[in-house]
Formats: C-alpha cells, sequence, structure tokens
C-alpha cells in the first residue's frame, strides 16, 4: 500500500498541472492499480472534482472523459451500439464489477500498462488523446511516447464507420490477458493491434484487406511476427504468446468477416 504526505482535491486542472510538476506528486484517477505499489508520495492530486467523469456524443465523436469508470464504458448503451459492443467487451473481463466502478479510462491510458485491454481495443478505433498542455494527438503516437508530467484529460473517439473486433486469451475469467488482438475494418481494409505480449499494445504496420484469404493471413502474420517482439512471464511463453497472435488475430478477421 502506498502512503501520501498530502492530499489535495484539485479545484481545476491548472491547479492540478502545477501540482503535477512535481516528481514527488501522483495523481488519483481511480487509484485500483496505485493502492497496489509500495511508495511514499508527497502530494496526492484527486481528479475527481474536475467534471471529467462524463461521456458525450456528438454527430462526429464521442469524447470520453478520463475520469469515466470502465462500467460506464460497459454500459453506455449508444457507445455499444456505434461501436458493436466493443467497450462492453474489452472491459467485462476486468477483475469484477467493484474494480470497474472505480478504475478509470485515464488512469489505464495515462499508464500505458501492457496488459491493459482499454489501451489495445482503442488503438483498433480513430481515437485522439486531449492533454491539458500538449492539446490533442492520435492515441497511437501519445501511447509510444515515455510517461510525462502532462494530464490526459479526454479521449476523442470518431464515429467514422469503422468496425471493430476484439478477442483475448486469460487463464481465467477476471485474469490479466495472456494475449490481446483488436482489428477494425473501415473501406475493406483492416487495422491489427497486438496487446500483452506482455508489453505495451502496438498496431501492426502490414495491409491486410478484409476478403484476406488463407494466404494472404499467412503473410500478413509473418509480417506481425517479424514486427512485434513477444516474451515469457508467469502467464505464458514467448512462443505461446506468438501462436496465440496469429489465432486471435484469425478469429478477429473472422468476426469482421461475419458482419
Amino acid at each position: 500500500m502506498f502512503t501520501a504526505q498530502q492530499y489535495v482535491k484539485a479545484a481545476t486542472l491548472e491547479e492540478a498541472w502545477q501540482l503535477n510538476q512535481k516528481r514527488s506528486t501522483t495523481l488519483l484517477a481511480g487509484g485500483c492499480w496505485l493502492r497496489l505499489t509500495r511508495r511514499r508520495v508527497g502530494a496526492l492530486v484527486d481528479l475527481s472534482g474536475l467534471g471529467l467523469d462524463t461521456i458525450e456524443e456528438t454527430e462526429g465523436e464521442f469524447s470520453l472523459g478520463a475520469m469515466v469508470t470502465l462500467r460506464q464504458l460497459e454500459t453506455n448503451k449508444a457507445l455499444n451500439e456505434a461501436f458493436g459492443g466493443l467497450f462492453k467487451e474489452m472491459t467485462r473481463h476486468i477483475v469484477g464489477v467493484q474494480f470497474r466502478n472505480c478504475a478509470t479510462l485515464g488512469g489505464s491510458i495515462a499508464a500505458r500498462f501492457g496488459f491493459s485491454d482499454l489501451l489495445c481495443a482503442l488503438l483498433a478505433l480513430d481515437c485522439e488523446v486531449e492533454l491539458f498542455k500538449a492539446g490533442r494527438m492520435p492515441l497511437e503516437q501519445y501511447a509510444k511516447l515515455p510517461a510525462d508530467r502532462d494530464i490526459l484529460v479526454r479521449i476523442h473517439v470518431k464515429k467514422n464507420g469503422r468496425r471493430p473486433a476484439y478477442q483475448t486469451m486469460r487463464n481465467a475469467e477476471t485474469d490479466l490477458p495472456v494475449l490481446a488482438v483488436a482489428a477494425s475494418e473501415k473501406d475493406g481494409q483492416v487495422r491489427v493491434v497486438v496487446g500483452a505480449r506482455p508489453a505495451r499494445a502496438e498496431v501492426v504496420n502490414a495491409p491486410l484487406a478484409l476478403s484476406a484469404d488463407k494466404a494472404a493471413l499467412e503473410s500478413f502474420c509473418e509480417a506481425m511476427q517479424s514486427q512485434l517482439t513477444f516474451a515469457g512471464n508467469m502467464r505464458g511463453s514467448e512462443e505461446y504468446r506468438r501462436h496465440l497472435a496469429n489465432v486471435l488475430t484469425g478469429r478477429c478477421l473472422a468476426a469482421l468477416q461475419e458482419g
């Protein structure tokens, strides 16, 4: 369990940002993963009073506040109708309902956890993050950056007709994924993301058409193996994860082909 010398409930994003410039400061979003650490925090800055817990829909996008809980994503009807149940699928295996009522979208994305279901799934969509100082940038760009002292405010998910699919392999229902694969289709072209390798989720930069036959899929999987690194840990070996990447990619593609 962590300890903190000072607790501050930020009144504005500017106040939270100023406090967060000190290395000893830690932001409190959901705090679900933070509580598992053993560290001494200087100032613990609570973001819960900044109105970042809303899901807003416009004609062109969904805007998801950083303090939106995983349970909100799981149960939001408009989000799940727009993206074929993706938000329910990417959250429903995460620990349990009590945990998902506390854990937040921003906490998972900003931490860039290697095991993150959310980061893997959202990379398959067309998303931008909104940072307090740096402004908006593509999620794929943000995911590759090292941790910094800026504050993640919102995630914007474009409503542009992209259809997603999501597959994971877990040793137990509520365990962390052994491997995760997300795929999406737009205009006949497929984007594939592989996460829990156990490294951070990454987009595979190789062409893949929705109409791909077995030979084309095998060629894509070979390219994927050459681009991505896999490793072993207590949940699975490197060789097992490589095999799963091929299997789960095939399942995602089949789901997209079935519509």
